[in-house]
């Protein structure tokens, strides 16, 4: 018996720990359930940190913590799928092709920032998106300082005033400063389509990072979007230009697109929809989990989100139900009631709120603190032990705060 995972983000890596968990509690050996991880690189990005200096080093191995617990690194990409013959078509590093049947796959591919077809968006945006997106930036910016001093050279636009966008902008001031010089005068700019900024935090959150938006003199257009990009800077829909060198993307995210080839229903964000086993629906012996798949948290309508929080317990869930399916135990449904969202505000600190209402718990120094330990600790694979890797992915406690 084999389960193949595509994708070695935090949801692909928790649905190995977890399946490899189940399957050491039951005293099955690797021979007679195999489990593989396909991805390019045995590599983990810790993609929430991407808007942080420095992004070549957001990175952590994954090989060892694989071998510790017996699960198959497969380098390659994944091509083509047949679900009818349960077969995956791979392309290797090489670039040869080669088929990998499985018994029960996980689809955890993760999701990739939405690039509508906006002029000059493609030549000149720049994001922090993928580890490659992010290093581009990182050199960009640093770039800068060998141009002339001008306003548009220290000027920075963020399209998006989400969560990557806030934390994007609210992070460039302090960039620029230690690149450009002290002295240096940054402007930065979010422009949000949205009448509000942050506009799923709620009202609740909202004025705090209004505070810290002034407090670091980051302007913000609402209402608004960008419609067009040139070399010299951004153009919005109501007519209003802003000379700039740097434009950063950061406008909504979209499944990857390799889920397109499962024959299923999707939702607008390109995500599967699954059942509350994070089975997808109506395709036999595929689950979903983590950006990839549009999964019910609780009973009253609450949605996973397109987060790291979510795609760690959710790669937990599946990892468990697929090895269950297969050695004849009893599923568990998803779950995920406890929500918690720490947002960095840059210099000014940052905000933890708690519960899809938000209710603010902490604020400035102390919530930095949080999102420092979350960044630096706790969202990063454990050790490559097998006793502590395993126990680390009991479904039920992943990501219980």
């Amino acid at each position: 018996m084999r389960i193949v995972i595509i994708g070695a983000g935090f949801a692909g890596m928790y649905a190995a720990l977890s399946s490899a968990r189940l399957r050491d509690i039951r005293g099955v050996s690797p021979e007679e359930l195999e489990i593989a991880l396909v991805s390019p690189e045995p590599t983990l990005v810790v993609r929430p940190r991407l808007y942080e200096p420095k992004p070549e080093t957001m990175t952590a191995p994954l090989r060892d913590v694989l071998a510790a617990i017996g699960v198959a690194y497969v380098q390659g990409r994944a091509e083509a799928i047949d679900t009818r013959s349960h077969s995956l078509d791979l392309i290797g590093a090489d670039g040869a092709r080669r088929s990998l049947p499985y018994d029960r796959l996980i689809v955890a591919i993760g999701s990739r920032l939405f690039r509508p077809n906006i002029p000059g968006l493609a030549e000149y945006a720049f994001s922090v998106d993928q580890l490659d997106d992010a290093i581009a930036l990182d050199r960009h910016l640093h770039g800068l300082a060998s141009r002339p001093v001008t306003q548009a050279r220290d000027t920075v636009v963020v399209a998006g005033g989400g969560f990557t966008g806030i934390e994007a902008a609210t992070e460039i001031p302090s960039r620029l400063r230690a690149i450009l010089g002290s002295g240096t005068k940054p402007r930065v700019v979010i422009v949000e389509r949205n009448d509000a900024i942050a506009p799923d935090m709620g009202a609740g959150p909202r004025p705090i990072i209004e505070d810290a938006l002034r407090e670091l003199g980051v302007e913000t257009r609402l209402g608004v979007g960008v419609a067009a990009l040139d070399k010299d800077g951004a153009t919005l829909g109501n007519g209003e230009r802003i000379d700039c060198e740097t434009v950063i993307w950061s406008a909504g995210m979209r499944a990857a697109p390799f889920s397109a080839q499962i024959p299923a229903e999707r939702d607008n964000f390109g995500r599967l929809l699954v059942d509350r086993e994070l089975r997808v629906t109506s395709v036999p012996g595929v689950f979903a989990s983590g950006d990839a798949a549009k999964a019910a948290c609780d009973d009253v309508g609450n949605h996973a989100l397109m987060s790291c929080q979510h795609a760690t317990r959710m790669g937990a869930f599946a990892g468990h139900n697929a090895a269950a399916e297969l050695l004849g135990l009893p599923t568990k449904p998803y779950h995920q009631k406890a929500y918690v969202t720490c947002l960095d505000l840059g210099t000014a600190g940052a905000i933890f709120t708690r519960g899809w209402e938000r209710k603010v718990e902490m604020v400035g120094a102390e919530a930095k603190k949080t999102k420092q330990e979350i960044n630096t600790v706790w969202i990063y694979p454990p050790p490559a032990e097998r006793t502590k890797a395993l126990a680390s992915a009991d479904p039920e406690r992943v990501t219980d705060l």
